[in-house]
């Protein structure tokens, strides 16, 4: 990108942020982005770890590594078994700085496409409750699939406002991630539509989008929680200003020191702003009724049987056509928009229970009935095609013992169950 084509008022909102310092910026600009990948914590191979130990490493990330040039994620059998994610590398900052731990309450409130979200799913190892809520349909889909492939457990996705969320679950929640909608000067040198769209007055709107998404975040924090606040921008308006606007509107929060600016021309990244928070602790948790149970018990104790050497923990909820394992402590969730309530096991289809992509990627190494391709196969199985094999019945598609998805056996030919929008062409 030529910095001739960058808008005059950024240029000039970050001659005064940054004063001589901005040449540099502007310089870096025009440079390529950088990409980026992080390992996943849920599914950890030593052999991908050692062959990633000559990537430059992300300082922030212990999971981080800048990615080569000729990765290509969509062809990858590793990527598509879950094993890690494309992730720009100051866009995993935020997620550590929050610090979530196993067995806490947290929310990804503006959560698509998941990269963070996974990240703290990575960190809370499958014990406690991840809320990953998206407000746009399509994108909470993607976000949807990503935790799949990635083989999340406890997350509880949803399509709901943040102030709906405010009005079901009051002060729940240990922590909570707010990477807010923004005017995305973090994206100019991976989207020149980024730039074309940047103007003063939307930076202006985002600030006050912003305001109002993080005054909902603040009201879900249980007494004494954390709030993690992060954009993919640069200017003060939208990071500084709208810290200001929050605190002075919600006297409960205190800031944890200062915020902090990674921007491309001093880390090897595209930018990210961030700022940890605490509530002071006055007032009391809300207090929610659980989840009830869904009576499927049976249907899911012969599919249980068939596919997995033991039961696995959870209660179960039935959605529409889809039975769940939800995590343990998930309360009522009458009246949200959910899209998956934990781990989806299976889906009815002409009363009977069929098992779930999800259940696959989560728990198919451990399925009693396992088919091991090789690369060639496993490259065909993700295109969609059927294949010979020996195995009777549903069983998991695995490749170096990961799991890639379904298939149901008969007479020595497999059907390819991989879902249809997920296939390589």
């Amino acid at each position: 990108m030529d910095a001739g084509a960058l808008p005059e008022a950024f240029v000039k909102e970050m001659q005064a942020l940054l004063g001589p310092e901005a040449e540099a910026l502007l310089a870096a600009l025009t440079e390529s982005p950088v990409r980026g990948l992080r390992l996943n914590g849920l599914k950890r191979s030593a052999a991908l770890r050692e062959r990633c130990a000559a990537l430059p490493a992300v300082p922030w990330c212990a999971d981080g590594f800048l990615a080569p040039e000729e990765l290509k994620p969509g062809k990858s059998i590793l990527y598509a078994a879950g094993l890690y994610y494309m992730q720009e590398p100051s866009a995993m900052a935020p997620a550590e700085a929050l610090a979530v731990r196993p067995g806490e309450r947290v929310l990804d409130l503006c959560a698509a496409p998941g990269g963070k979200t996974g990240q703290l799913a990575a960190a809370m190892q499958g014990k406690g409750v991840l809320f990953a809520n998206e407000l746009h349909p399509g994108r909470a889909r993607v976000l949807l699939e990503n935790l799949e492939r990635l083989g999340v457990v406890n997350a509880v996705v949803l399509n709901e406002t943040p102030e709906r969320l405010l009005r079901h679950f009051g002060r729940w929640f240990d922590a909570v991630l707010v990477d807010a909608p923004c005017s995305g000067e973090g994206m100019f040198r991976r989207d020149e539509g980024a730039v074309r769209d940047w103007s003063w007055e939307n930076v202006l709107a985002c600030r006050r989008r912003q305001v109002e998404i993080l005054s909902c975040a603040a009201g879900l924090l249980r007494p004494g929680g954390r709030l993690v606040y992060s954009t993919c921008t640069f200017n003060r308006q939208e990071n500084e200003g709208s810290l200001c606007d929050l605190l002075e509107k919600e006297k409960g929060l205190e800031l944890l020191g200062e915020g902090v600016r990674l921007m491309p021309h001093r880390v090897r990244g595209e930018g990210q702003f961030y700022a940890c928070l605490r509530d002071k602790g006055e007032g009391k948790i809300s207090v929610l009724p659980l989840l009830p149970a869904s009576p499927a018990e049976r249907d899911w104790e012969r599919l249980s049987r068939e596919l997995l050497p033991e039961p696995l923990p959870g209660k179960l909820l039935r959605h529409k056509d889809a039975l769940s394992l939800t995590p343990e402590g998930t309360p009522e969730l009458k009246g949200l928009r959910v899209l998956r309530a934990g781990l989806r096991v299976g889906t009815f289809k002409t009363g009977r229970l069929e098992p779930a992509h999800a259940l696959a990627m989560a728990e198919g190494g451990n399925f009693l009935r396992r088919a091991e391709l090789d690369e060639m196969r496993a490259a065909a199985y993700l295109r969609g095609e059927a294949l010979p094999g020996e195995l009777e019945g549903w069983g998991a598609v695995t490749a170096g013992g990961w799991p890639l998805g379904l298939c149901k056996g008969s007479g020595g030919q497999m059907k390819n169950h991989y879902p249809k929008g997920l296939r390589n062409p």
